[in-house]
């Protein structure tokens, strides 16, 4: 068995109409759309199975930009499977801006949800592989988006798992279920990209022997591994370093798998020639104010004064993580903020580098 498809996450799809701007903002939705049809010129000349869409479709669940995708979507010479990110179904109930919660699935039917009710779904990719696809969006009392699965949800993943016995299962949802940042899930700027009950996620898959997860939202290339499952969380092809990745999941004779990954970037766009330079740049323009946040914020805890003067030297820190594959070390830097920044480099939990975020074999 041999299966050849690609993951392009986060696209942030935003037609010129749809565009608005914010001092902060790390992505370039405005070139959106040209970036993506560069990703499938070079996507459409391969021999693909499928492509997996980890979620965050559209800038911000605007009606125009889910209609573009889903027609561009049904013109790719392959199948396309997607689930919802938070900027696809920003609020419970259509406004005047945005599509509703439960309207997503209308807009995708062709693409794993045919005539669903549920943003979650089952689908065959081959004899033996399955793909199960869940919903990270849900809505609190007060009307307040999380990232979580709901009981239902749970209980029909636990079904389903029990159902397809040993057959091979990818899983697809859009916030992070293993940490891929050194205390995500409990740094007050790093929980909101994972899971609210990513522990119980993870036990079901776990016990049910699941070995590949595929996520989005962060914007980084990571792959991470907690309890023999593999994470592999794709950034986007609108902040930099603009990636997408093509993987091959093959069955050897004795019924073992691996995956091969390999991560592509986009160079170029129209009046964006030098994109990743200027993409770079871009983020390191907008860093100073996340950084004095992380610096300030628990375990570092710094006084305001102590991080004015680190934060500059911390101007290309999120985009060298983003990239992947990055080992840092800020010799400067007092003892435990030093160890600390080291801590988010391509290394192990024994400091050990490790290259596996962009070009690797997994075996499963």
């Amino acid at each position: 068995m041999n299966l050849r498809f690609a993951i392009v996450s986060d696209l942030h799809i935003a037609l010129p109409a749809t565009i608005h701007n914010h001092p902060y903002r790390f992505h370039l939705v405005e070139i959106s759309i040209p970036v993506l049809e560069l990703v499938f010129q070079h996507l459409e000349s391969l021999n693909l199975d499928f492509i997996l869409i980890p979620g965050d479709l559209t800038q911000d669940g605007e009606p125009e930009n889910h209609q573009w995708l889903q027609q561009r979507l049904a013109s790719l010479p392959f199948p396309a499977y997607v689930v919802p990110g938070n900027h696809d179904v920003p609020t419970l109930l259509p406004t005047n801006r945005t599509i509703g919660f439960h309207e997503f699935s209308h807009y995708y039917r062709q693409f794993g949800y045919d005539n669903s009710r549920e943003l979650y779904y089952l689908r065959e990719l081959c004899p033996g592989v399955q793909l199960i696809a869940l919903n990270s969006n849900q809505f609190d009392n007060q009307g307040k988006q999380i990232g979580c699965l709901d009981k239902r949800q749970l209980a029909w993943l636990e079904q389903t798992l029990l159902r397809l016995g040993d057959q091979f299962i990818l899983v697809m949802v859009h916030h992070n279920v293993i940490e891929h940042l050194p205390g995500q899930y409990r740094h007050e700027l790093g929980r909101r990209y994972m899971l609210d009950n990513a522990p119980n996620l993870l036990k079901i898959l776990r016990n049910a022997g699941v070995k590949l997860i595929f996520t989005g939202h962060l914007h980084v290339q990571d792959i991470a591994q907690q309890s023999g499952i593999y994470e592999i969380t794709t950034g986007s092809p609108v902040s930099y370093p603009h990636p997408y990745r093509i993987l091959e999941l093959r069955r050897d004779r004795r019924g073992e798998y691996s995956l091969t990954v390999e991560s592509h970037r986009i160079d170029s766009v129209a009046n964006w020639e030098n994109l990743q330079e200027r993409s770079r740049n871009w983020m390191g323009d907008r860093s100073h104010p996340f950084m004095m946040r992380l610096l300030t914020a628990p375990p570092l805890s710094l006084p305001v004064i102590e991080a004015e003067q680190l934060a500059p030297q911390l101007r290309y820190f999120w985009s060298d993580i983003a990239a992947g594959d990055t080992l840092f070390d800020f010799p400067n830097f007092p003892p435990l903020a030093r160890q600390y920044f080291q801590k988010f480099g391509a290394v192990d939990a024994a400091g050990i580098p490790t290259f596996i975020d962009n070009q690797v074999t997994l075996f499963l």
